[in-house]
């Protein structure tokens, strides 16, 4: 039996993982994707993460995965599911998780779990949207920003993801147009100066894009104003969404209390409602979520792992 399963490997599970093996536990890291890192992979550059300003967002991953690995923590690849406990009604005796690779199912038992699997990009729900995924329209500035130089982006939101992207593609793109639903920018102050003061950027405030259009690719956006109805049409080359995450809460449902947005309610402690699992980043309850936060959550949940496999 393991003393500790993770499921997900960005940088709250590659923390856990690192806190884990330094306090001698026996860790498995469940990834369904090919690169451990979560979003963090997806950033151009990290500028707030102590001691390593302006580091490139993959190669932060890699250096957590890394030190993961040097202490030997064992990851596998597949999707956790399938959690039930070992003995029903004692889940002070463990549980066991199924791990699916794609070919084949295989079953772990653990004393306890950390869920870390992090939120995905919301979408905007749009006409055109699913359509044009892959010919246009891209929720990763970084991944796909180069596809567009020297063309028009449209970056569709106004918190700090959607200011960064426009930022980025500023630098690539011959016209960079931002549109936002409210008159003002929720992106931290840094940010907001930044994107200002650069001058590269044009505003298209008090406004949401209403479908995406095109024959083969994207050609506009149609976008209303909120506030006076008024509907007009960008021409563009690409959108690039940005408006938020959801949950990536899978596993966790009917398992652990969920809120209303389908966060796992967890405290600073890192507890669940359940005996034994914990939530650590992105996928727990809080007000704040960036890496360092994530990353806090690592070593904390541990913790609380540490109390209960001893």
């Amino acid at each position: 039996m393991r003393d500790v399963i993770i499921i997900g490997s960005g940088p709250a599970g590659l923390s856990a993982a690192v806190y884990g093996k330094r306090a001698a536990l026996d860790v498995l890291v469940v990834e369904k994707e090919a690169t451990s890192g979560g979003q963090v992979i997806n950033t151009y550059e990290v500028d707030n993460y102590l001691g390593l300003k302006g580091i490139n967002g993959f190669e932060m991953a890699m250096k957590f995965r890394e030190h993961a690995d040097l202490l030997g923590a064992e990851f596998v690849t597949g999707e956790a599911g399938g959690i039930e406990m070992i003995e029903p009604g004692c889940p002070e005796k463990g549980y066991s998780v199924k791990i699916n690779n794609g070919i084949t199912v295989t079953e772990e038992e653990t004393k306890c779990i950390i869920f870390a699997t992090g939120a995905k990009h919301a979408l905007l729900g749009v006409d055109g949207e699913t359509r044009f995924t892959g010919r246009g329209v891209s929720y990763c500035a970084t991944c796909d920003g180069a596809f567009f130089r020297n063309r028009t982006a449209v970056v569709v939101g106004g918190g700090d993801v959607a200011v960064e992207d426009a930022i980025y593609l500023s630098n690539l793109c011959s016209r960079v147009i931002l549109v936002h639903r409210r008159d003002q920018l929720r992106a931290v102050g840094a940010l907001q100066e930044q994107i200002i003061s650069a001058g590269k950027v044009e505003f298209c405030w008090d406004s949401v894009v209403t479908s995406i259009n095109g024959d083969d690719r994207v050609s506009s956006v149609s976008i209303r104003n909120v506030k006076t109805g008024e509907e007009t049409q960008l021409d563009t080359d690409a959108v690039f969404i940005a408006v938020g995450m959801v949950p990536i809460n899978a596993a966790a449902k009917g398992i652990v209390d969920l809120d209303e947005k389908g966060y796992i309610i967890a405290g600073e402690d890192c507890k669940t409602s359940q005996y034994g699992i914990f939530a650590a980043g992105d996928i727990r309850t809080k007000k704040l979520r960036q890496i360092i936060t994530a990353a806090a959550d690592g070593a904390v949940a541990i913790t609380g792992v540490s109390e209960l496999a001893n």
